[in-house]
């Protein structure tokens, strides 16, 4: 599966929130946003082997 997502980040407090607006459970949080990022890779990655 290739394509384009879109990843949402939103600042809750001192964590950040992501998630994937096309693929649900593709979600995650983290200090920063480039951990952030990392792991929404990562998670996309996660969900994506199993479809």
């Amino acid at each position: 599966m290739k394509g384009e997502f879109t990843a949402v980040i939103e600042k809750r407090g001192r964590w950040y929130v992501g998630y994937v607006e096309e693929i649900p459970g593709v979600n995650t949080q983290g200090r920063t946003l480039k951990e952030v990022r990392e792991n929404l890779k990562e998670a996309l990655l996660l969900i994506t082997r199993r479809l």
